[in-house]
């Protein structure tokens, strides 16, 4: 296959500062229309999947968290108690075209003998695990494996030779403690050997390169809230008021140069519209998580937005 897929909103993959991002920025918005006319042709013979809003739907979510094993208590919002469920309710529907339904029983026959890895922070750990419960839901008695380690957790559903495997990293590049302080070597990734022999490759490296905490700016959502506390519906308006960020212009700059190909699942917005997707105090985490999301939830779409690109 040899497919690399770059996921997970905005995955910057090196530090700007404002100066320097603005003119990064600046020099490559000409760059943008190329990347989405790529995005609509691999996702859906020029249906942009990425635009669109969310819409209740009734036979939603796509699993049941109590017959899933692999959620971690993390993201169980449910598991914790978490009164409201309209949450669960919201489908992703783009503006000029439907989705195709996600199934897992496709997705394992297509993908038979092959090894998928997901690479990157706690989000890429939201992602796997969503995929293994949406899998899981198509064939429950199916025979699986799962193997943790330091760093790398791999799941294998036995009678498909599909694996599905996720290396624990914040960064992808290398970190050294040197005088100055913590230093990212963007030139260096030491551990990359462990990303040999896939056959397909989900990288996200947002989270930490623009972490300031755990609340997120009540001017994000044009509201008076500075967290992600209470939220119980989306954004439903169509122009986000944070607009695009900058970063985000940015990577697809970087990717239109690039000789490998590699195609970006560009969920930023439409995650960006959740705000009432985070788990905030119904997880085993002390204190308000606005930072990951709850399963099911918002991660089901992401994968869904794969399976689509994937099955085109």
């Amino acid at each position: 296959m040899g497919l690399l897929f770059k996921a997970l909103f905005i995955s910057a993959l090196f530090y700007l500062s404002h100066h320097q991002a603005k003119a990064a920025v600046q020099e490559a918005e000409h760059h943008l229309n190329a990347s989405v006319s790529a995005a609509r042709k691999l996702a859906g013979g020029g249906c942009n999947i990425f635009r669109g809003k969310w819409v209740y739907d009734v036979s939603y979510p796509l699993y049941d968290f109590s017959t899933c094993p692999f959620i971690d208590d993390e993201f169980n919002c449910l598991k914790y108690k978490r009164p409201d469920t309209m949450y669960l309710k919201y489908r992703w529907q783009p503006f000029s075209c439907n989705l195709q339904r996600f199934n897992g029983l496709a997705f394992l026959e297509k993908f038979r003998g092959k090894k998928i890895m997901f690479v990157g922070d706690s989000l890429s750990f939201n992602m796997w695990q969503s995929l293994s419960c949406m899998i899981h839901s198509w064939v429950p008695k199916a025979r699986t494996s799962l193997i943790k380690r330091e760093g790398l957790a791999e799941l294998i559903f036995l009678d498909y030779g599909v694996r599905l495997l996720l290396y624990r990293t914040p960064y992808l590049v290398d970190i050294e403690n040197q005088k100055v302080g913590r230093v990212l070597k963007l030139d260096s990734i030491r551990n990359g050997n462990s990303w040999r022999q896939m056959d397909m490759l989900i990288f996200n490296s947002w989270h930490w390169w623009t972490h300031t905490g755990r609340s997120q700016p009540g001017r994000d959502w044009n509201a008076a809230s500075k967290s992600c506390k209470s939220e119980t519906q989306p954004y439903f308006g169509i122009k986000y008021p944070a607009g695009t960020p900058s970063a985000s212009v940015v990577v697809n700059k970087v990717l239109s140069r690039i000789k490998k190909p590699v195609y970006l699942l560009d969920i930023t917005l439409l995650s960006q519209y959740r705000k009432d997707g985070h788990p905030t105090y119904y997880s085993r985490h002390n204190g308000l998580d606005c930072s990951h999301w709850c399963l099911p939830g918002v991660p089901d779409t992401w994968n869904l937005l794969l399976y689509s690109a994937l099955f085109s």
